[in-house]
């Protein structure tokens, strides 16, 4: 390449700007059924939750009927959702966990 096409890849490259992926929120659903046990168990494997975090998000869920619990690019918030929900059912609980954009 010449100096001039280098150049011009240059500015071409800094003319391009790189937005970051659209983020969407995790949510899990209360229900009647689910105990919190399991929901805290959920919380801490597939979302790298420690004890304390993931009562609280427990918590919220039972008192409020909604929790975020994570907030991640499309691809990776619709595998964990995928994820949640069927661990939920392998295990017979009507665990309801979706997503929304952010």
């Amino acid at each position: 390449m010449t100096e001039s096409n280098t150049e011009a890849v240059k500015l071409a490259e800094d003319k391009v700007k790189h937005e970051p992926p659209p983020l969407y929120k995790i949510l899990l659903l209360n229900d009647d059924f689910t105990p919190m046990e399991f929901v805290i168990e959920v919380l801490k494997l597939f979302f790298s939750m420690n004890q304390e975090q993931a009562t609280r998000i427990m918590l919220k869920v039972h008192t409020e009927g909604v929790g975020v619990c994570g907030i991640y690019p499309s691809d990776i918030a619709s595998t964990k959702v995928k994820q949640v929900v069927e661990f939920a059912r392998k295990n017979q609980h009507p665990l309801r966990c979706v997503m929304e954009e952010n």
